[in-house]
């Protein structure tokens, strides 16, 4: 009976010692864009003296008032899959960077996009089975979320 309780605790050690891999390119989520403002339909890069730290990941914010609801509710902003191209976790499983400036929110979610080099990921996630790729990519990232 030891053994097993033994066991037990090592595996909820285990479990509960890993982090998600958020994608923090520059050293902060989203490459150092203010979360709280693409609610407002703004991609702006935050400044560097409002920041905030959740979950061990580094966050910048364009006023101190984004700053405060973000404390309120951090949750509520945090982009979907880590912070990867939602596109790329849906139709590949595979976590690739983000242009900061191609976004969208649905269903009070922010999902982030790869755009460069005449690759626009946003548009092909809306020019395809959105829900489908939602669904695919909310399975793959149960997969991949732990994995750097």
């Amino acid at each position: 009976m030891k053994s097993l309780i033994t066991i037990f605790l090592l595996y909820a050690s285990i479990c509960s010692s890993q982090t998600i891999d958020y994608n923090t390119k520059k050293g902060f989520a989203v490459n150092g864009y203010d979360i709280v403002a693409y609610f407002n339909n703004q991609a702006m890069e935050g400044n560097k003296n409002i920041v905030t730290e959740f979950d061990g990941i580094n966050y910048k914010f364009i006023s101190k008032e984004n700053l405060n609801t973000f404390k309120r509710n951090p949750k509520k902003y945090l982009p979907q899959y880590g912070g990867y191209c939602a596109y790329a976790i849906g139709s590949k499983g595979e976590k690739v960077n983000i242009n900061p400036e191609t976004f969208e929110i649905k269903d009070g979610k922010l999902y982030l996009f790869y755009n460069a080099w005449g690759t626009n990921t946003l548009e092909l996630w809306r020019n395809e089975n959105t829900e489908e790729l939602r669904k695919k990519a909310n399975k793959a990232w149960e997969q991949i979320k732990f994995k750097k």
